[in-house]
This record gives C-alpha cells, structure tokens and sequence, in this order.
C-alpha cells in the first residue's frame, strides 16, 4: 500500500518541480516569472485559467480593530 509521502504521482510532481527549479537554479522570482509566463501563453491560446475567488475583506469596525489586539 502507497501513502501519500511515496505515491508515484507526487513523486512524479514533486520531479517535475524540481527539474523546474533547478532550470533557474532555485530563484524564486524567475521561476514565478516563468510561470507567468506560461500561464499568459496558455491564456492567449485561448485554455481557460481558473482563478481564485477574492479574498473576503475584514470589516473595518473599531470592534473588529480592537478584538484581538489584548491577545
């Protein structure tokens, strides 16, 4: 029986990251950079992107400001 530590297709996922990574030697702001720039090639290509739903604002109350500050 697989867990999810050593499933074959998180290993496979987790390779692919890596080999990813790795063609930007780790850098962080290229590989999202990269990934942006695939995501704009996919979506002129017309494949639908789906995009998260916005975060819900924090009501604005003195209440609200005050809660959780004495914590």
């Amino acid at each position: 029986m697989t867990t999810l530590l050593d499933d074959e297709i998180i290993t496979e996922v987790r390779a692919n990251r890596n080999a990813h990574a790795a063609k930007f030697n780790y850098d962080i702001d290229a590989i999202a950079a990269d990934l942006k720039l695939i995501e704009a090639q996919y979506i002129a290509k017309g494949v639908p992107c789906v995009q998260p739903p916005p975060r819900e604002l924090m009501p604005n109350t003195a209440l609200q400001r005050t809660r959780f500050a004495h914590r």
